[in-house]
């Protein structure tokens, strides 16, 4: 067999698909269990944790809810760790080391040995993360409203909720294996895909999430607290009014306002009353625009739709680009 001949003798071994796919699936196992054996301890880790802070949250309520809330910024990062540890060395790592050019042919086809090894992977990160984001779900539903006033929208924690978290998971390893794809190297894979994934999550934030449905609009001062309040303003007459007016109001009334906050001084013309209360006797109204809790698993199933429709197409895309990528 001649060097010419070599090319067309391995499409032809690819074009056959000899090896079955129970068999690539085994390799794949083979190749990944201590990765998915981590994924396993840490998450397993974590809604151990989920499970007893729940309960002590439906016990004791304040203490307990107070560490959950402060351990739900660290929580933020998961997804973006897995895209990076799990899924940015699926194909970086042979791509760097070059056994691609083994492994791509061995009687499977190199877009075939993509979907047998991605696939999997990606099913194992969400589900794992389903369970993790409901088990929060649970261990989070004591503090939504009531005395604790947690909102079940509030942007710290809507995404490690139930479907979102697992789909901002497998959207980050999906980042992380296109990451590999393209840059071909495993240490700068990761950062690109934690780098990717920050700035996806902050445009979500910011930008899209507020806007799945059309915030409501009320002067009612005393909205519920399980409600995600987005901005608030003063109007009089119908008028909206600058919040240098209203500090002006207030300051004339002889409470003293510095930075935002309000603190009465003795004698203060507002006697016994908030500074909302005597600006509403006073003819102002405020008004809110918000998104009620009731909106909850709207918006989860808009957000987890959307990453899904992007995980999906980032794996077509790479599963694309590996089939014609030249080695």
């Amino acid at each position: 067999m001649t060097t010419v001949t070599i090319p067309a003798q391995l499409e032809k071994r690819e074009s056959r698909g000899a090896v079955p796919w129970p068999r690539m699936a085994w390799v794949t196992w083979r190749q990944y269990r201590i990765a998915v054996a981590g994924l396993v301890v840490v998450l397993g880790a974590v809604s151990v944790y989920l499970l007893i802070i729940g309960d002590q949250a439906r016990s004791f309520g304040g203490a307990a809810g107070h560490s959950l809330t402060l351990t739900a910024a660290l929580f933020q990062v998961i997804p973006a760790l897995i895209g990076a540890f799990v899924g940015a060395p699926v194909l970086a790592r042979e791509l760097e080391t070059g056994t691609f050019r083994y492994t791509w042919t061995q009687g499977f086809g190199r877009a075939r040995w993509t979907v047998a090894t991605v696939a999997p992977l990606a099913v194992v990160v969400t589900v794992l993360a389903g369970i993790v984001g409901f088990l929060f779900s649970w261990a989070y539903g004591p503090l939504i409203g009531g005395k604790y006033g947690a909102s079940v929208l509030a942007g710290n924690t809507f995404d490690l909720h139930g479907a979102t978290f697992a789909a901002w998971t497998l959207a980050a390893f999906s980042i992380g294996v296109l990451a590999g794809l393209l840059i071909r190297r495993v240490v700068p894979a990761m950062l690109a895909t934690m780098a990717a994934w920050g700035v996806l999550a902050v445009v979500t934030g910011v930008f899209l999430r507020p806007h799945y449905e059309a915030p409501l609009v009320s002067s009612n001062p005393d909205l519920p607290s399980s409600s995600w309040v987005m901005s608030t303003w003063w109007t009089q007459d119908g008028k909206t009014v600058s919040s240098s007016t209203i500090n002006e109001v207030l300051q004339k009334a002889g409470a003293q306002v510095s930075g935002g906050s309000v603190s009465l001084r003795p004698g203060s013309a507002l006697g016994n009353m908030s500074p909302t209360q005597f600006l509403v006797a006073h003819g102002f109204t405020q008004v809110s625009s918000y998104q009620p809790a009731s909106r909850f698993w709207p918006f989860q199933w808009i957000e987890a739709g959307w990453l899904l429709a992007l995980s999906l197409l980032i794996i077509s895309l790479v599963i694309w680009l590996v089939h014609r990528r030249a080695t």
